[in-house]
């Protein structure tokens, strides 16, 4: 029973919502304890460094996520790519697509480190980071963008593994790397005062960690790939396609990157408590976002699999239960989060006032979760079926068409004398409202149906 576990599974076979969920469910708990990583960090440096460590951790985080668009890319490729031809049983194109998506990574790690060291602190000057807050910010970067081979090899192998069915593996390596960053954080911080600094070497050495557990996996999963250097050596088709995949969600995540950014830009006007305060969002919002990211993951890998072998009525079936769970699953996880909120949020600081108003602030957004649910869902079907541009299209229309100019419009409408650079709730409003119009968007763009038509096999409807 437990070898079947931490083995590829075939979601071709079995009742669709059963194969959904015993797929989501250790996803669900590694992305919670992915969450744990960054929700550690602030947790230590917010506990024994204080406010503007926790601000500078949280102000680096949305040019890090910038840089991690070309790696999400590539993992979003390579599980469509994996789960349509494991479901196909096509092992020669699967064992290529593998070894070009490590191939491409690995390059892309180089280029990137070269590329972007120099512009981290002109960077953050231009987005108007405090001054108390920029050197720490720029520590962290820097040494997240050195290690960022670490992150980027989790990413794409974890997500080959799970294009293959396995779910459980990735877990497995993910805690025991959850486990070591929790460890070193305490260890650098703490015991040894490296402050801002400890905080990204630990995250950047755990991930080191559990992408070299992912790489042993692969390379034992010798029943249904052949793993060997010639599957290493760069192929047209194979990298063709991977961008073909991939960009359109490497796009995606830019933009909404991109958007965080700006947003970041008008959050840096008011005060370093208010920075401090979305910092404190985001962790909490990141756990508030699981079930909906892992259903998204899940159904991507259930429709690869199963276009792949040409079963559309199957997977139109799949998709139907798998929202409906989402959409429970996200209900049920964001009431808990509002009535313990601010017992959450007080295991990042002591400040009371803080945590009210990071209360008051999360409370704009709880809709905005269960709409995230169908969103989520059905564009992991329409991903994993090889239709990446819709869900590009609808991001790019949400996030800069609305999210963008309403903050920024709001923030605008509302300045006063006492407050000169309008509400501080901007930001929230804006980015409910940009949920729940994608939610809107995604369901018409689903029903229409045009995924049928994208699979690699040539199965199509």
């Amino acid at each position: 029973m437990l070898k079947k576990l931490f083995a590829p599974t075939d979601m071709t076979k079995g009742t669709p919502w059963k194969s959904i969920a015993m797929f989501t469910f250790p996803m669900l708990i590694g992305n919670v304890a992915q969450q744990l990583y960054s929700t550690v960090d602030s947790i230590v440096v917010g506990q024994y460094e204080g406010k503007n460590a926790l601000a500078a951790v949280g102000s680096s985080l949305p040019i890090l996520n910038m840089l991690l668009v070309l790696f999400i890319g590539i993992s979003v490729g390579a599980s469509i790519m994996v789960a349509q031809y494991f479901g196909a049983k096509d092992r020669k194109k699967l064992s290529h697509s593998i070894g070009n998506c490590i191939t491409a990574t690995a390059i892309s790690c180089i280029v990137l480190v070269l590329v972007a060291t120099p512009f981290i602190r002109p960077i953050l000057e231009l987005l108007n980071t405090p001054k108390e807050i920029i050197d720490d910010c720029a520590s962290y970067l820097t040494i997240s963008l050195v290690g960022i081979a670490g992150m980027a090899f989790y990413n794409i192998l974890s997500g080959i593994i799970r294009g293959m069915g396995d779910s459980f593996s990735a877990l497995l390596y993910l805690l025991v790397a959850t486990v070591i960053n929790t460890v070193l954080d305490v260890w650098f911080v703490a015991g040894l005062g490296l402050g801002v600094s400890g905080v990204a070497l630990a995250t950047v050495i755990a991930q080191v960690i559990s992408s070299i557990l992912c790489l042993l996996k692969i390379a034992r999963m010798k029943q249904y790939i052949d793993f060997g250097k010639e599957y290493l050596k760069p192929k047209a088709f194979y990298i063709r396609t991977l961008v073909k995949l991939g960009l359109p969600s490497g796009i995606t995540q830019a933009i909404m990157s991109s958007a965080m950014i700006v947003v970041q830009a008008l959050t840096n006007q008011f005060s370093t408590d208010f920075i401090a305060a979305n910092v404190i969002i985001m962790r909490v919002d990141g756990f508030a976002m699981m079930p909906n990211i892992s259903f998204g993951a899940a159904m991507s890998t259930y429709a690869g699999q199963n276009v792949g072998a040409g079963q559309y009525d199957r997977v139109t079936k799949g998709a139907k239960q798998g929202t409906i769970m989402a959409v429970i699953c996200s209900t049920v996880i964001t009431a808990i989060i509002l009535i313990f909120g601010k017992g959450l949020m007080g295991l990042f600081t002591e400040e009371k006032p803080l945590v009210q108003m990071s209360y008051n602030l999360m409370l704009i957004l709880a809709a905005g979760y269960i709409a995230m649910a169908v969103t989520q869902s059905l564009s992991g079907v329409m991903r994993g079926a090889g239709d990446t541009m819709t869900p590009m299209w609808i991001s790019l229309i949400t996030t800069v068409g609305i999210r963008v100019p309403l903050a920024y419009g709001i923030s605008y409408l509302t300045r006063t004398p006492e407050l000169p650079h309008g509400i501080k709730e901007c930001i929230q409003i804006s980015l409910v409202s940009c949920w729940v119009l994608g939610a809107i968007i995604t369901a018409i763009f689903y029903a229409r149906g045009k995924w049928k038509d994208k699979s690699l096999t040539g199965r199509q409807q």
